[in-house]
């Protein structure tokens, strides 16, 4: 069991860590290329969409895996009658859409769905409610469903932005047990733009979701074991991106390895260019959790366009929006962040090296950086070399800047982590 030593004890570990990322640190990331099987896209939004804007989500229980070899076992909502998943399904619509979700439930004690940031939300017909017990205590904060039931919830989705939605019912167990997701409303100005106003358009290539969260494992065990638990003693000792664990976050969308958390948190961009590439990226953040988290990704400060679903401008159009070097995503909330990478070191892929001394031929060897050849010779790797990079890409580290967020039970960097990779410029293309 671990103890209040346990900061003191990874200080030099951390100390290393944030020297490292001070920097732009090369990396190896594997299967970063479309899946040619699915179609599917190894980075970026995975939406789950329907043209009639009708979904089915069936709340179940199930397993995820952490990066330190624990298993956890989770509660969340499948699409259809699909395997386990966590988080829910990301439900992407469109501005003006009546959305209707059907929730069917598998487990063990009633549940529901709530959609903060909706109004006029029906549960089966009528305007949904909170429910009361007999002694008149707050139960669920809108209409549930008894186990082995249905209900349909349904609501216009009048406002385009980022929202979250999550169980109504005993959230304080069952938010943390894994019964929540990602729900993003396009504007009418198009899947281009974040809200209906020009500046916020980006590129659809590159938009990301960021979904943090944590968990308590002796919570998650107590459940599984149907016994009570003292939520005053809940201590959280994993945190996750889009329910990963660093360096699994790094993996691709749908990665065969982690069947039941299907979602990359990666951003791959290239950098800013006026004419080849002149929009931004742009970055949903979602905190799922109990806890704040200051996330913060190293290069560039994100814009913070949207927070909680609502457009940053004033009254009289006044732009509100503003750079932010860490975003702290609160308990339910949203943000809306635009950011791009600027070249500032006039990079060149294959041109002019780092001003070294090179080494004799006789002492070059074949080097861990593609394209770098001051670190050894420019050549097809032998078979079962690894390399730190593909086509002379690198990365920057994104991460939360409470330092004990970014371990996993006493383990250093299995926390909320991921990376920004940043390939060379257009129209050069890498794998």
């Amino acid at each position: 069991m671990k103890n209040s030593s346990l900061f003191k004890r990874l200080q030099p570990l951390l100390a290393i860590f944030l020297a490292l990322t001070l920097v732009a640190v090369p990396l190896y990331v594997a299967q970063t290329a479309p899946d040619d099987h699915t179609g599917i896209p190894s980075t970026g939004v995975l939406c789950t969409t329907n043209p009639s804007a009708t979904f089915t989500l069936t709340a179940s229980e199930g397993y995820i895996g952490m990066t330190d070899g624990n298993t956890i076992y989770m509660w969340s909502f499948a699409e259809g009658r699909d395997d386990f998943q966590f988080p829910g399904p990301i439900l992407c619509v469109n501005q003006g859409d009546t959305v209707t979700v059907v929730l069917h439930n598998d487990l063990r004690e009633p549940t529901s769905i709530v959609f903060p940031g909706q109004e006029n939300v029906l549960a089966n017909g009528v305007a949904a409610q909170p429910q009361f017990d007999v002694q008149g205590n707050l139960v669920s904060l809108t209409n549930s469903v008894a186990p082995g039931s249905s209900i349909e919830y349904s609501f216009v989705a009048s406002r385009p932005g980022t929202y979250v939605y999550e169980s109504g019912t005993n959230p304080g167990i069952q938010v943390q047990m894994g019964l929540a997701g990602g729900l993003i409303v396009r504007p009418s100005m198009g899947a281009g733009y974040a809200y209906n106003d020009a500046a916020t358009q980006f590129n659809p290539d590159t938009e990301y979701i960021l979904m943090l969260s944590e968990i308590d494992p002796i919570m998650h065990q107590a459940i599984e074991r149907n016994q009570t638990f003292d939520i005053r003693q809940y201590h959280a000792r994993y945190f996750l991106i889009n329910g990963r664990t660093f360096p699994d976050t790094l993996a691709p969308n749908e990665a065969s390895w982690l069947p039941s958390q299907p979602y990359s948190s990666l951003a791959r961009i290239h950098p800013y260019d006026a004419t080849a590439n002149p929009l931004p990226a742009l970055a949903r953040y979602i905190g799922l959790g109990v806890e704040v988290y200051p996330f913060h990704p190293h290069a560039f400060n994100g814009r913070i366009i949207g927070r909680d679903g609502g457009f940053l401008e004033g009254p009289a159009g006044e732009d509100l929006s503003y750079e932010k070097f860490s975003i702290n995503v609160g308990p339910g909330q949203t943000f809306d962040s635009l950011f791009s990478w600027t070249d500032l070191y006039g990079w060149q892929v294959g041109g002019p090296p780092i001003p070294v001394t090179l080494p004799g031929e006789q002492n070059q060897a074949i080097g861990p950086f593609w394209g770098s050849p001051y670190l050894g010779t420019q050549e097809t790797l032998p078979t079962g070399t690894a390399s730190l990079n593909q086509c002379g890409e690198f990365y920057h580290i994104a991460h939360n800047h409470a330092l004990q967020q970014i371990t996993g039970w006493g383990v250093v960097l299995i926390g909320q982590v991921t990376f920004t990779r940043i390939d060379p410029p257009l129209p050069n293309t890498c794998p």
